[in-house]
């Protein structure tokens, strides 16, 4: 590639950017994420912009920025920000980067056949609030708890809670054990369900930098998933709804664990958009 004046345009800035990723073999979106992210424009103001020409300190921040990125952090770190559900996320390496799969587990939890009637809420596993923060936005009347082991991934969950004005209650809880003997009329989780034998064919990035704590877990991924089948029961009201979110070739071993645990309720596998079997719901009353 040619040389970049000492002060390119944001279009010369953007087409660098993605010359460096596809060079180190990375998505080249994550230029114009950085460039967006770092500009504080949105897609329509970049294209006004895009012959203008980047001030110097933008682009001295964007080449840090993308050089990052190329070195193997996650674009999402290294803008300290991701979007969900239409929000915008702070993530930092306490808490896993926000996936486009757990997008379609909230709008499944939205667009479910349930009651017009203020619920209670639990997001167990909550991370950066993604799950819980993004149903708090869309159902203001909803009671919403969030958890989580780590808290670290608490602190930044409840920073995103302040800066989007979102009412949602904390706790740090290992699964249920520090929650006591509140019901709840929804209970989601994306927990940990990554099998350890896995590391192998996962991306360096992941591995190297987000929280292993939040993506690996024992008996081949699905041993947050064995305890939730064993206790889930206690801390859902009558009618309560279980929604969760697993690996793409878990489907029959999560729903096997869930139909055997609770023979009289509805067990309901879900793919996603790429057609993988992605999400599970257990409604314990019959419907």
């Amino acid at each position: 590639m040619t040389k970049l004046p000492a002060q390119p345009t944001f279009f010369e800035a953007q087409q660098w950017a993605s010359f460096c990723l596809k060079t180190a073999t990375l998505p080249t979106d994550a230029g114009r994420f950085l460039l967006l992210g770092l500009s504080h424009f949105d897609q329509t103001q970049l294209l006004v912009h895009y012959r203008d020409l980047v001030p110097n300190t933008l682009w001295q921040a964007y080449q840090k920025a993308v050089q990052r990125v190329v070195a193997g952090e996650p674009a999402q770190y290294v803008l300290g920000t991701a979007p969900f559900y239409g929000l915008t996320l702070k993530v930092t390496p306490a808490v896993l980067i926000p996936r486009v799969e757990t997008e379609e587990l909230v709008d499944w939890i939205l667009t479910d056949e349930l009651t017009d009637k203020p619920l209670s809420l639990l997001d167990i596993g909550t991370g950066s609030g993604a799950i819980a923060l993004s149903l708090k936005h869309e159902k203001p009347t909803w009671q919403v708890t969030a958890s989580d082991i780590s808290a670290a991934a608490l602190a930044v969950a409840q920073e995103n809670a302040v800066s989007l004005k979102l009412p949602v209650t904390f706790q740090q809880s290992d699964l249920f054990a520090q929650l006591g003997d509140h019901r709840y009329d929804v209970i989601v989780s994306n927990p940990p369900y990554i099998a350890a034998d896995e590391k192998v064919v996962m991306d360096a990035s992941v591995l190297n930098y987000e929280p292993q704590q939040a993506l690996f877990a024992e008996h081949e991924g699905l041993a947050i998933y064995e305890q939730l089948a064993q206790q889930v029961a206690q801390h859902l009201t009558p009618h309560g709804r279980l929604y969760l979110e697993f690996g793409y070739h878990q489907g029959a071993a999560i729903k096997k664990l869930f139909t055997t645990a609770f023979p009289q309720a509805t067990v309901t596998l879900r793919q996603d958009m790429a057609g993988h079997d992605r999400m599970l719901r257990v409604v314990l009353a019959s419907e």
